[in-house]
């Protein structure tokens, strides 16, 4: 296989979106790791709702991950 017959590789999506994402989907995560940090700082140990506690986190996780893997996108690391 010669290095002429491949093709170069792009992205599936536009490109002008990325920045968007990228701020959006972290101050979202941002936003839910200091309601968590307000949360267990605040409420006394029998008023904890652990179902509570593990939704801002899956939430968080999930906008942080995603965020920053659109950030890695727009710098052009493609993972």
């Amino acid at each position: 296989m010669e290095l002429k017959a491949t093709n170069r590789y792009t992205i599936p999506g536009n490109l002008a979106v990325f920045p968007y994402l990228t701020m959006g989907l972290l101050a979202i995560g941002w936003f839910f790791t200091h309601w968590y940090f307000v949360y267990e700082a605040t409420f006394t140990k029998h008023t904890h709702d652990m179902y509570k506690k593990l939704l801002i986190s899956l939430v968080t996780l999930l906008s942080i991950d995603f965020g920053v893997l659109f950030l890695l996108l727009w710098v052009g690391i493609y993972v």
